[in-house]
């Protein structure tokens, strides 16, 4: 399904920049990194990537400059199995790309180095995307990084999550990044788009950036029209809110639930598994493509966590963005584990391989 229409309807359309992504060679500040080896980046492209290696029919949409990376772009993708037959190249405006160095990204200790401004991609609108052939799937996947690259982008943005009739099911993962907001308008942005979404992912730290709001309870609370909001608390798991949000304000904090999942009323919480971490990057991707997963296959909501929690760990025991996640039915077993097991699960290097005597559960 390579660059061109699926046979079967797609069940996903992702759509955002995907640019690009120089990594280094070793270790060290940008300056005396002597070389690069080229990959791909970009938080919708890595869902629909994970999504189409886990089995599901699914299309990413966006726009690409007439050159070389945009060539790679759209094979690369491809080659995952994605359809990239919606994607529009552009003969005025580059593709993206991106430098970074091989220290850990999630602290201050890294570097960065984007050059998107002015890129195909921005140049996304309602113009050039229309309404229309962006809802032929059951979900459709976005994410906070597309509003802030313009106001062509941001009305796009706006667009898709206006809540209308017969629309699909709306993902939205926040994906709070300070730096490319051109003003301190970002946050209110955010807020406003989730609250047009029907299912919402984000972090437990980037609300308390973004919005001032601490814990689960809170974060519901100020989002209350989302069927689902999925709240990431690190390392420690997740929790999926379902109930209104005066429910969720009865008591839904991590560490009330995490005895039993689902003890706080409108609230399931899922513990996540010990991982041995290679590179802690592509994790929230990779974790949206899991939980999408189990919704597409109507899993019960523990399970949806959990199966959102092995795709990360696919992520988290590789060196780039991607990783190969596991069979549906190895998933399928190891989400379907007791309490106590899964909490004795411990997943390292080559793990999505492995047979299920492999993996750690002790």
């Amino acid at each position: 399904m390579t660059g061109t229409a699926a046979a079967d309807p797609t069940e996903v359309i992702c759509l955002g920049e995907s640019m690009v992504t120089f990594m280094p060679s070793r270790s060290g500040r940008l300056a005396d990194v002597p070389s690069f080896a080229r990959t791909i980046g970009g938080a919708e492209s890595n869902v629909a990537c994970a999504l189409a290696a886990a089995g599901h029919r699914v299309k990413w949409v966006s726009r690409v400059g007439a050159d070389g990376f945009g060539d790679h772009l759209i094979e690369a993708i491809g080659a995952y199995g994605v359809d990239t037959s919606a994607v529009g190249r552009d003969p005025d405006r580059p593709t993206g790309i991106y430098f970074r160095t091989a220290t850990d990204r999630s602290t201050d200790a890294h570097e960065v180095a984007y050059y998107r401004a002015g890129s195909a991609a921005s140049a996304m609108s309602p113009m050039t995307l229309p309404y229309t052939e962006l809802t032929g799937a059951r979900v459709l996947h976005l994410s906070g990084i597309t509003a802030a690259l313009s106001a062509d982008c941001l009305a796009l943005m706006l667009e898709l999550t206006e809540r209308r009739e017969g629309r699909p099911l709306v993902s939205f993962d926040v994906n709070h990044r300070p730096g490319l907001w051109r003003d301190a308008s970002g946050p209110e942005v955010l807020l406003e788009l989730a609250r047009g979404a029907d299912l919402v992912f984000v972090g437990e730290d980037e609300a308390a950036d973004a919005w001032g709001l601490h814990g689960g309870a809170a974060i519901r609370a100020a989002l209350p029209e989302p069927g689902v909001v999925v709240v990431k608390h690190g390392a420690r798991g997740a929790t999926a809110y379902t109930g209104p949000a005066s429910e969720a304000a009865e008591g839904t904090a991590p560490e009330a639930a995490q005895d039993s999942a689902g003890s706080a009323p409108g609230a399931v919480f899922a513990p996540a598994p010990g991982v041995d971490v290679v590179a802690p990057v592509g994790a929230g991707d990779a974790f949206a493509a899991g939980f999408l997963s189990g919704t597409l296959r109507e899993l019960p909501l523990r399970d949806r966590l959990r199966h959102g929690h092995l795709m990360a760990a696919a992520a988290l025991t590789v060196p780039g963005d991607l990783g190969t996640p596991p069979s549906t039915a190895h998933a399928d077993r190891l989400a379907e584990l007791d309490d106590a097991a899964w909490g004795r699960l411990r997943l390292g290097p080559g793990w999505t391989s492995a047979v299920d005597e492999e993996v750690r559960t002790s």
